[in-house]
C-alpha cells in the first residue's frame, strides 16, 4: 500500500439491526484509514451519521427498515452491500473489507440460501477454502467447520479438509499476521480426544492423520487435543493459534475473553476481511446503547492486516 492510508469498505449490515448505528458511530473514530460505508445515505443519517462524517457509498434500500423489524424484502440490498464491497476488494480499489452483521435466516427467509458471511465470501471468490478465525483477549481460535448443524460436523472433518485448512492458517499467520513460524493446537472432536478410539475414531481416522500430513509440510501443529485441556492458560502461551473442530467448541472460550472486542477474520480469501464478533441484536437497534466497540476493533485490525497483505 505504500505511504498511503488504506481505503477500507465497511458493509453496514442488517438495516433492521445494530450495523447501521454502530457504522455511523464509527465515523467520530480516528483511524489511519479511509473507510467508505456502503449502504443507504438516508438510512444511516436516520442512526445518526453526520452530514460529511464519512464517506459514504449509497445503495439504496428495496423497502424502508425499522430498527427491530426485520423484512425479506431487504435481504437484497444486504447481500449488495457485500457484492460491493468484494468487487473493489477484487478489483484493488479497497485494501480490505469490513463486514457489519447481518441475519441469516431472514436472508434465508426471502428464498436466498445463505449459510453466513463466510461462506458467501468463499463462493464470490471463485470457491476457496475458507477459514473462521476469532481474534480476541489475547487468543487466535480457528474453526474447522463453520456454520454447520452439530449432527452434520462428524462427517465433514475429514483429512483432506483439515489439511487444507492448517495450510492456509500457517500461510496466513506467516503472511498477513507476520509470525515467522506459526504454533498450531488442534483439538480432538470427541471427549477426550476419543480416548483411544473408545469414545469417538475421527481423531485416530483423520485429525491425527492431517496433523502428521501437515507436519510433513513443515507446519508447527499439534494434537489432537482434548478440547477440555487445550484451552488452558500455560498450553495457549506456548501457540498461536488454536484450532477448534466446530463453531461452539471454540467460540464459547475466545468470546468469553473478549467478548465486545472481538474480532472474526476470514481466512484463504484473496483479500482482508474482518467483521465484529456479535449479530444484529435486534432487541438493541434503534437505541443508542450498542456498543461499537468490537467494530472499532475489526477495521482497526483490517487497517494492520491491509498494510501487510
Amino acid at each position: 500500500m505504500g505511504s498511503q492510508p488504506p481505503v477500507i469498505a465497511l458493509t453496514t449490515g442488517e438495516p433492521a439491526g445494530i450495523g447501521p448505528e454502530l457504522c455511523a458511530r464509527l465515523a467520530g473514530e480516528s483511524l489511519a484509514a479511509r473507510v467508505v460505508l456502503i449502504g443507504d445515505e438516508a438510512l444511516l443519517a436516520e442512526r445518526g451519521l453526520r452530514s460529511g462524517a464519512a464517506a459514504v457509498e449509497h445503495v439504496p434500500l428495496a423497502a424502508p427498515a425499522r430498527p427491530g423489524m426485520l423484512d425479506p424484502v431487504n435481504a437484497r440490498y444486504v447481500l449488495a452491500l457485500l457484492d460491493r464491497a468484494v468487487d473493489g476488494c477484487m478489483k484493488g480499489e479497497f485494501g480490505a473489507m469490513v463486514t457489519a452483521p447481518v441475519h441469516k435466516g431472514v436472508i434465508n427467509d426471502a428464498g436466498i440460501a445463505f449459510t453466513g458471511h463466510t461462506e458467501y465470501l468463499a463462493e464470490r471468490a471463485g470457491g476457496v477454502h475458507p477459514v473462521m478465525m476469532l481474534v480476541g483477549g489475547g487468543l487466535r481460535v480457528a474453526l474447522a467447520t463453520t456454520h454447520l448443524p452439530l449432527a452434520q460436523v462428524p462427517r465433514a472433518i475429514t483429512r483432506e479438509s483439515l489439511v487444507a485448512t492448517l495450510r492456509i492458517i500457517d500461510r496466513d499467520l506467516r503472511v498477513r499476521f507476520g509470525i515467522a513460524r506459526p504454533r498450531i493446537l488442534v483439538a480432538g472432536l470427541n471427549p477426550h480426544a476419543g480416548e483411544s478410539g473408545h469414545l469417538g475414531r475421527e481423531e485416530i481416522e483423520s485429525i491425527a492423520p492431517a496433523i502428521a500430513a501437515a507436519r510433513a509440510e513443515g507446519i508447527a501443529a499439534d494434537g489432537p487435543i482434548p478440547a477440555d485441556t487445550l484451552f488452558v492458560p500455560e498450553r495457549l502461551r506456548a501457540a498461536d493459534c488454536a484450532l477448534a473442530m466446530y463453531h461452539d467448541q471454540g467460540l464459547p472460550v475466545l468470546k468469553y475473553a473478549s467478548f465486545g472486542r472481538g474480532v472474526n477474520v476470514t481466512l484463504g480469501l484473496p483479500y482482508v476481511r474482518t467483521s465484529v464478533d456479535h449479530g444484529t441484536a435486534l432487541e438493541l437497534a434503534g437505541t443508542g446503547r450498542a456498543d461499537p466497540g468490537s467494530l472499532i476493533e475489526a477495521v482497526q485490525l483490517a487497517i494492520r492486516l491491509a498494510q501487510t497483505a
